[in-house]
């Protein structure tokens, strides 16, 4: 399946200012299968070396981190001569290598001609603090699951993807593609963006084993709690991951640590969350009130909410049946809209939304996101259904005067003098319209 981070991937092969590349994301979100299609594609030799796989790996960067000493015994390791001539090395599963993270400062500084990229899933938190890290040294890319249109690509539909991408005048699009952009949208957010998932209902049509590989992923989420953690600390992750489709359940959103154990304060859980951010398995929106350059400045961090990193898993944890796909609109108001929140969380952060905001007043009203474009300030909501109801973002642009306003439901494209409607399926385009 073609991942956008491709075309970035390229665009480091061929920069002037190339370092050894880092790789980062969540388990199971394809770094291994888009590095191999990379390598095997653009390079002439490529070069494989798993530090899970094969432990004895790391007996090569334990004493000498000269890089031609590592290329020669790498070389000596395979049978095979490493040179730097449209060569890609890939150091995957890093994290369990420390010293071999360490070595991509050597190769940086005494080793540049070398092309190499390092992977791991679970970087931030399995890293010795004591570690020395090459900050500096490295490029850094993150991939996340595939998003919408990254679906719609795997599936063979460029024309559908071609009525978003052309709608620069936000034009309604004729309704049977409308619908049958909705359609696929349903599918997305059961299967969600998992590479496997999703390569596997493509080939076998089988949506059975579709979320029997979801609950897979999950098992394995679980058993890194245990690896990466102690057994305390483990049990706490345990149960604040548990609660997340349950809290996103709720009519508000807003996380509470008595929803994770009765009682519970924040400095029990404040480790869990910065652990299951760190692994790349949630996003986090913080709230504001004052609508200010910069947002961060004027986030109130006790106030937040959690999405998932994938609607999918979402999905499967909550036990959603597949049938409910067949239904014109019960997926999307499924426990009060929970998956097209966390739907647009997520491509919100592939779009480079890092950190996601949102906005309450006083008088209860909320903004579901609120996006800095440069200098400028835009509220979005999130409806599930076709309510036409502005109330939230009339009382924010009341109060802020925004030159724009933004609603991501499952209407039609429609722009009326300041209000943009954008269907869920073309949120990937906001930017663009701001």
């Amino acid at each position: 399946m073609k991942r956008k981070l491709y075309n970035d991937l390229l665009d480091w092969k061929k920069s002037k200012n190339r370092k050894p590349l880092l790789l980062q994301g969540a388990r199971q979100v394809g770094k291994t299968y888009l590095v191999k299609a990379f390598g095997e594609t653009e390079y002439r030799n490529f070069f494989i070396f798993n530090f899970e796989q094969d432990p004895i790996l790391k007996a090569i960067f334990k004493e000498n981190l000269d890089p031609q000493k590592i290329i020669n015994d790498l070389g000596l390791y395979i049978g095979e001569k490493i040179n730097n001539k449209d060569t890609l090395i890939f150091f995957d599963e890093i994290q369990a290598a420390p010293e071999a993270l360490t070595s991509l400062k050597y190769f940086q500084e005494n080793a540049p001609d070398y092309h190499i990229i390092a992977a791991g899933s679970l970087l931030g938190v399995s890293i010795d603090k004591q570690q020395s890290f090459p900050v500096g040294k490295v490029n850094f890319m993150k991939l996340y699951p595939l998003t919408f249109i990254e679906y719609l690509k795997a599936f063979d539909e460029d024309l559908l993807i071609d009525q978003i991408f052309n709608n620069e005048n936000l034009s309604e699009i004729p309704e049977f593609l409308h619908h049958k952009l909705l359609s696929h949208f349903k599918n997305f957010l059961y299967l969600g963006g998992m590479p496997e998932v999703l390569q596997s209902y493509r080939v076998e049509k089988d949506i059975a084993l579709a979320r029997k590989i979801q609950l897979e992923i999950l098992e394995a989420y679980q058993r890194d709690f245990s690896k990466y953690t102690d057994k305390t600390q483990a049990i706490k992750t345990s149960e604040l991951w548990n609660s997340i489709p349950f809290q996103l359940a709720k009519e508000n959103k807003k996380f509470k640590y008595s929803d994770v154990r009765k009682n519970a304060r924040v400095s029990m859980f404040e480790q869990t969350i910065e652990w299951l951010k760190s692994a790349g398995l949630i996003n986090l929106a913080y709230n504001i009130e004052t609508p200010k350059i910069p947002l961060s400045g004027y986030t109130d961090y006790s106030k937040f909410k959690i999405y998932l990193l994938d609607s999918g898993l979402l999905g499967a944890m909550l036990k959603i049946s597949s049938e409910i796909i067949l239904k014109p609109n019960e997926l999307f108001s499924e426990y009060n809209g929970a998956f097209i929140e966390n739907f647009i969380a997520s491509e919100l952060v592939c779009l480079n939304e890092d950190q996601l905001y949102y906005w309450t007043s006083k008088s209860a009203a909320e903004v579901d996101f609120i996006i800095q474009q440069q200098n400028e300030i835009f509220p979005l909501e999130v409806k599930s259904g076709t309510n036409r109801n502005l109330k939230s973002l009339q009382s924010y642009s009341l109060k802020h005067s925004p030159r724009l306003m933004f609603r991501a439901s499952p209407r039609n494209f429609l722009k009326s003098d300041k209000f943009i409607n954008i269907p869920l399926y073309g949120i990937s385009m906001i930017k663009k319209f701001m």
